[in-house]
């Protein structure tokens, strides 16, 4: 991505979110939003897209072998969980007091 421009998203570190495409999808299960990448536009939810990684002994780990952790998946495939509603929502935000606050589109409600 440009870096002229800083892209803005509406999921932040520690949000719940829920998984709306891929292998792991499950609209009913909310998870945890664990690190964001916005120059690529990606997050590392908890429990999702869990890869098998070959490492090589070294000094911290000194057996080494197959070890699975869990891969970013693509922003746009996430949703944020409201937990007032119970299911997944868009976000809009808005400005009060002058600052951006989230606003959940289902319930209505501010998003802390």
């Amino acid at each position: 991505m440009s870096n002229r421009f800083k892209p803005k998203f509406n999921i932040k570190k520690g949000d719940n979110v829920v998984v709306i495409t891929g292998d792991d999808k499950d609209p009913k299960k909310p998870r945890k939003v664990l690190e964001i990448y916005p120059d690529k536009a990606k997050v590392l939810v908890e429990g999702v897209n869990i890869v098998t990684k070959h490492t090589k002994p070294s000094a911290q780990n000194t057996k080494g072998g197959i070890v699975k952790i869990e891969a970013p998946v693509h922003i746009s495939n996430v949703l944020l969980w409201d937990s007032k509603e119970g299911a997944a929502s868009k976000v809009k935000l808005t400005r009060e007091n002058g600052k951006l606050v989230r606003i959940s589109k289902k319930s209505g409600e501010v998003i802390k």
